[in-house]
């Protein structure tokens, strides 16, 4: 996702460029996931104004049964760009005190977006990712996946002043 912004830098305030993206990027948790939609560029007096809607597919992983699955996301993206080299004198120049947190253009004046989709998408991974809401997840005994399989393990250990009731329990589900 790397975009070539030399010729639009020659150009005046408000200039813009369109680009469609539909590539892979490395996602949240390191693995090749995928992007679909489209970047706009415009040329502000110092450097670009950067605009981007995409839709993603990312694979994660389930907090309950570590099962792997796919996530989609609708991205809205609105940052700054500068560039690393001034334009006129041709010299490395340091970004200003507000370019904090901002895109810098690299010395041939590209836009790498791959960065900036990634932290995007990691902001609208959850905390606790599931692969659906009705995730029975592991067996803390055996470590199945129990929303593949049951497994006959017990539930836990049973305080003996209790067990007359599991007795019960287990003879309702007989």
């Amino acid at each position: 996702m790397q975009y070539s912004l030399a010729q639009l830098f020659k150009e005046p305030t408000g200039s813009t460029r369109d680009y469609i993206v539909d590539e892979s990027f490395i996602g949240p948790e390191d693995g090749l996931d995928r992007a679909q939609g489209w970047v706009r560029v415009i040329r502000t007096h110092e450097g670009f104004l950067v605009r981007a809607e995409m839709e993603t597919q990312v694979n994660l992983t389930c907090s309950r049964c570590l099962s792997s699955f796919k996530s989609q996301a609708n991205l809205k993206m609105e940052e700054e760009s500068f560039p690393s080299i001034n334009p006129v004198t041709g010299r490395m120049q340091e970004p200003s005190d507000e370019a904090d947190g901002v895109i810098i253009l690299d010395d041939h004046h590209v836009l790498d977006m791959a960065e900036v989709l990634r932290q995007y998408s990691i902001i609208e991974v959850p905390i606790k990712p599931l692969c659906s809401e009705e995730c029975l997840g592991l067996c803390p005994e055996c470590g199945s996946n129990q929303n593949k399989e049951k497994c006959k393990c017990s539930t836990g250990p049973v305080d003996l002043r209790w067990s007359s009731l599991a007795d019960l329990l287990i003879e309702k589900q007989d």
